[in-house]
């Protein structure tokens, strides 16, 4: 089998055999990407709930809250939800736009205003500055959808549910605002 260049890595190896292994080796490195950028937004939302915790039970649930506010046993889940989905709409960007494009700098910058929106709402109680922060954010995210669907329309849309999210959350925001 050797002599068919089935298990031998030398130039001797049939050219078909030799693209298989750079397309294998593509393949993992793709995917060690994803792991990257799944690993690395969730520590950011995982970090900015090390924030959002202690003030639930106290702060929070002292704060006067309008009628469509969910409740608390939501945000997890849904969060969890969106941060796979942002990571790998951004997987995809980076495979079409690459690490160093508009697309994926419009990425970590709203990754950037997520974490500080539960820094300032939840540790530092600023719901008035937070409310500017997912302004903020909501313009970043739709930038980065744009971008991303330029780059690979999947992307785009997987980063839609994400808008919507925050586009609830900074209604909702204004409202505690407003009553608080």
């Amino acid at each position: 089998q050797e002599g068919l260049g089935l298990y031998c890595r030398c130039p001797c190896r049939s050219r078909r055999a030799r693209m298989n292994d750079n397309e294998d080796g593509k393949a993992r490195f793709d995917r060690r990407i994803l792991y990257a950028f799944l690993i690395g937004t969730l520590v950011v939302g995982t970090t900015a709930s090390v924030f959002t915790e202690p003030s639930i039970a106290g702060w929070y649930a002292s704060l006067t809250k309008p009628t469509f506010n969910p409740p608390n046993w939501i945000f997890a889940p849904v969060w969890t939800a969106l941060y796979v989905m942002m990571a790998v709409a951004a997987w995809r960007a980076w495979r079409f736009a690459g690490v160093m494009s508009v697309a994926l700098m419009l990425y970590f910058l709203q990754l950037t205003l997520n974490f500080a929106w539960s820094l300032i709402f939840f540790s530092l109680h600023l719901i008035d500055v937070a409310l500017i922060d997912i302004v903020a954010l909501w313009i970043a995210i739709l930038a980065t959808s744009i971008a991303f669907i330029r780059a690979d329309k999947v992307a785009g849309l997987l980063m839609l549910p994400y808008l919507a999210w925050v586009s609830f959350a900074a209604v909702l925001n204004a409202e505690i605002w407003r009553l608080n």
